[in-house]
């Protein structure tokens, strides 16, 4: 009779299962089979700059309602910025913006400054580096206020156009470059809609920067309908709202550094409020001056008694 085998003999003797599950095939497409490697390079983003601007905007505490409804406007028009509540005007307002700024993960910062309950300053700041600029806001004029006729749809991308003055200065050419980078809606952004049927303008006028919104306007009526191209027939309606930049220094920080330009015409409020009252109160003293002047003439010059004086009367 023959060795019985022992145990382990027969366990390594069987032979290992092979893996019955298919391979994956590969994704089938109208052109052929694609392959893996050839699908991973074809997703894979084409490398290039992505603008991935965001905008803190927000204000200081006691400011005025049209002031605060002037940043509202600003707000909808610009739909990659992020708003946050009041921050107190004071020295140390920078430090705090800043943090601010880092915080959201924000870029650039418009801070809205309201002194007096009268002067509107606006801080535009690229942070944290750097420059920033601080402008006198002058003819504010609300969406609400102006009830214009323009409308167009929210979050939409708006075309920037500047004059062609601001290619004459080497601190006009940076302004132009801030404005384009604040007011420039990111293409693609989760937030705005890829349509482009407003303007935003930006003119020189008297050394001051006068911004303008405008709906693209097109004919509705399938007989009126506009080709492609057809820019005759488009026409700009105002929306609103509108302002006046007056830029008084460009810093080399944010929110303060060294100067880097300074507006020889800039001139404060509380000055021009200044020679205002001393106008009124010399129109008092001129009035008072003429008076006097005008006694001390009659009296040095005597009218001559008039010969006919007593003609008319009745002989008694």
């Amino acid at each position: 009779m023959g060795k019985k085998r022992k145990h382990s003999e027969t366990e390594s003797a069987v032979p290992p299962k092979k893996d019955d599950s298919a391979p994956e095939r590969p994704k089938r497409t109208l052109l052929g089979w694609k392959d893996k490697a050839q699908h991973a390079e074809e997703t894979k983003p084409a490398p290039g700059f992505r603008n991935k601007e965001k905008v803190l905007v927000t204000c200081s505490r006691r400011i005025s309602f049209r002031y605060r409804h002037l940043m509202l406007n600003i707000v909808s028009l610009l739909p990659h910025c992020k708003k946050d509540s009041k921050v107190e005007a004071k020295s140390s307002k920078g430090a705090t913006l800043n943090e601010l700024v880092e915080l959201k993960g924000s870029s650039s910062c418009l801070f809205f400054e309201c002194r007096k309950h009268k002067d509107l300053y606006m801080w535009m700041v690229k942070s944290p580096s750097g420059p920033s600029v601080k402008f006198l806001v002058n003819a504010v004029h609300t969406m609400e206020e102006l009830k214009l006729t323009g409308n167009h749809l929210k979050g939409s991308r708006p075309l920037l156009t500047f004059s062609s003055n601001f290619d004459k200065d080497v601190h006009w050419k940076l302004l132009k470059e801030m404005l384009t980078q604040v007011f420039g809606i990111p293409k693609e952004h989760r937030k705005s809609k890829p349509y482009h049927d407003h303007v935003f303008a930006f003119s020189i006028v008297d050394d001051h920067i006068w911004f303008r919104n405008y709906q693209i306007s097109v004919p509705h009526n399938e007989a009126d309908k506009v080709a492609r191209g057809g820019l005759d027939k488009m026409t700009l309606v105002e929306v609103g709202p509108r302002f006046c930049l007056n830029p008084i220094k460009i810093f080399g920080g944010s929110f303060g550094g060294p100067t880097l330009y300074e507006n020889p015409f800039y001139v404060s409020p509380n000055q021009i409020r200044a020679l205002e009252k001393r106008n009124k109160v010399g129109k008092f003293a001129k009035k008072i001056k003429a008076k006097t002047r005008k006694k001390m003439h009659e009296i040095s010059n005597p009218l001559e008694p008039d010969e006919f004086a007593d003609m008319w009367k009745d002989d008694e």
